[in-house]
């Protein structure tokens, strides 16, 4: 009983603790799909077993098989033997650096991701972090840029612990003597293309920056491409493997894809900066400009003269000359005196500290009267102010335009009509620095056909995703991605919340207790039951009052009737006699009920006894 009433009074409060509890729990298992773009996996998968795509394909990883003649580059890192044999960790050193921090010993691994898809499914990690590491690998056969086929990279990258500052871009390797020794492959190295992402801070980059050789002079410089519009700060944060793609044709086009979405495209000759292209004019640097060239559009006019009541040195505000000192204004008490409480220090050294003077404090003579010190008239705006006075501007008679040098050729000036034709690689490189660690490379391919990758992407990519995509529907995945990997923080953070949820709880219960104990007593004082009985007391007494008002007034002949009893009358009394008997047995039965009433209900028992007495 009493707990069905803790919970009927106090079922809103506790409702909201449970809702409270809910959210908390909801906030963590509640995502939709487009929430979980990192769907991170934990589970390890086995070689056989799979999840099912949704038309009820079974979805398992198996090493991509190719006709390696379509590729000039292809490495899914699944086979650690010959991986192994085709990468050369840099032994070179940066040149300008300190010497502790010059040396490339950033440490590279083949392992399975941090949260596994498929234990057979090996990249390549960049483990370390703050570290220079650089890594090379020799193409199968060099990429020549003279054909009509159009190149190809593409490879995926999964950012493990996210990415705050650093880069997961490659740099296909220029052929010659410098990428013949690659242990000696470093930042200096010459390369032909560098692509891939980038970011520090809030910058992110998609970096296609190609080496263009100036046909006139040998002389190489870099070309940039433009920013593309699309946002790219998904992939630095979500830990999910993405797919980055380039294509370059020899038509001079390019497209640059993400997940094979397009996010930039455009020509080598209008996209990049600075442009392929020098200009066809420049300036001619030995044309300098007069010194009585005059740019000026306006001048001061200069017959406009300065007003004779103009004061350029009238202030903008003067005191205000209606305002009155107000009566009781103390002239002579400051606003602050010497603490006369105050007491110099016992160790004040005069010579070193200098004389000791109180601190200042508010003058209590001030505390009730209207003003202290000297009195100053407020401010008010100066209507004779007008500032400094300046001419008005006219148009110069003299302008002559905004100077610029004349122009002249160029004569460095060239136009290559494809710069398609590049350098040819020969290597593939990683040459990093990054403040994150655990950066993978996966399924890293050149070719020179466009359908080779896409169907490469198909058996590892494109299933991977399908894969995170499914699992990352799951409640368990949701909660995990939520808890970030971390359950044991979450489950503390329970147990933080049920304490003073407990404990309120608790209260609620001890205070719906005691007030049902109140209750209790309260109601022993009436009882229903007794209530019943004190009426039928009534009762009875009433009808013996009834009866002795009606044998009261009989008369004589009534009592000699009654003297002159029959046999049956005899009987009749003999009869009610037992009868007497027997009732008064009941009453003493009753008595002693009524007794051991007493003790729970006084006032029934006290009732009980007059019944008796009157009986």
């Amino acid at each position: 009983m009493r707990v069905t009433n803790f919970f009927s009074s106090n079922a809103g409060t506790l409702t909201l603790v449970t809702l409270l509890l809910l959210g908390s729990l909801q906030f963590i298992a509640t995502d939709t799909a487009e929430d979980f773009e990192d769907g991170e996996v934990e589970d390890v998968q086995d070689e056989t077993t799979g999840a099912l795509s949704d038309n009820g394909e079974e979805l398992v990883y198996e090493s991509p098989k190719y006709d390696a003649s379509k590729f000039h580059f292809v490495d899914h890192f699944d086979n650690l033997e010959e991986s192994r044999k085709r990468w050369t960790k840099s032994q070179a050193k940066k040149d300008d650096t300190a010497e502790e921090i010059a040396k490339y010993d950033g440490k590279w691994e083949w392992e399975a991701p941090q949260r596994i898809v498929w234990k057979k499914d090996i990249g390549l990690v960049l483990k370390s972090k703050a570290k220079h590491a650089a890594i090379a690998a020799p193409l199968v056969k060099p990429f020549s840029f003279d054909g009509d086929k159009p190149l190809v990279v593409q490879y995926e990258v999964t950012l493990q612990d996210g990415q705050e500052c650093g880069g997961s871009y490659i740099k296909l390797l220029s052929e010659g003597k410098y990428t013949k020794d690659l242990t000696k492959f470093n930042d200096k190295t010459p390369y032909t293309i560098m692509f891939g992402p980038d970011k520090c801070g809030n910058d992110h980059k998609m970096h296609f920056i190609f080496r263009h050789t100036n046909p006139i002079n040998g002389s190489i410089s870099e070309k940039h491409c433009n920013k593309p519009k699309s946002r790219l700060e998904e992939p630095f944060k979500d830990k999910l493997p993405h797919l980055y793609q380039l294509v370059v044709r020899p038509d001079n086009t390019f497209e640059i894809r993400l997940d094979h979405e397009i996010i930039n495209q455009g020509s080598l000759l209008t996209e990049f900066n600075p442009p392929v292209n020098p200009p066809r004019e420049i300036d001619d640097p030995e044309d300098i400009k007069p010194k009585d060239w005059d740019e000026r559009e306006k001048i001061p006019d200069p017959t406009a003269q300065k007003p004779a009541d103009w004061d350029d040195d009238a202030p903008p505000q003067i005191p205000d000359p209606t305002a009155v000192k107000p009566d009781g204004w103390l002239d002579d008490e400051p606003d602050m005196i010497p603490d006369p409480t105050a007491q110099k220090p016992e160790d004040w050294d005069t010579e070193i500290d200098g004389e000791w003077e109180a601190p200042l404090v508010d003058n209590p003579v001030c505390e009730k009267a209207v003003g202290c010190g000297s009195w100053k008239a407020p401010l008010v705006p100066n209507t004779e102010y007008k500032g400094k006075w300046r001419a008005p501007l006219i148009d110069n008679p003299n302008y002559q335009g905004k100077w610029a040098a004349r122009k002249i050729p160029n004569p460095d000036y060239f136009e290559d009509k494809n710069p398609f034709k590049m350098t040819p690689i020969s290597a593939i490189g990683i040459e990093l620095w990054s403040m994150s660690s655990d950066i993978l490379f996966d399924n890293l391919l050149l070719t020179d056909d466009i359908a080779a990758a896409l169907n490469f992407a198909e058996q590892t990519f494109n299933l991977k995703r399908k894969y995170i995509d499914k699992e990352s529907k799951t409640f368990w995945h949701r909660l995990m991605k939520r808890m970030n990997y971390k359950p044991g923080w979450w489950a503390l953070y329970f147990l933080y919340l049920l304490i003073p949820a407990s404990c309120y709880v608790f209260y609620l219960y001890r205070r719906a207790k005691e007030d049902t104990g109140d209750d209790a007593k309260k109601t022993d004082e009436v009882q229903p039951d007794t209530v019943d009985e004190d009426d039928d007391v009534k009762e009875e007494l009433e009808n013996d009052d009834a009866d002795k008002e009606v044998d009261t007034p009989l008369s004589t002949t009534g009592a000699s009737h009654r003297a002159k009893k029959s046999d049956l009358d005899i009987n009749e009394d003999n009869d009610a006699e037992e009868d007497n008997e027997a009732d008064d047995a009941t009453e003493e039965v009753n008595t002693e009920e009524t007794e051991e009433t007493a003790s729970i209900s006084p006032k029934g028992a006290r009732k009980r006894r007059v019944r008796k007495d009157q009986s």
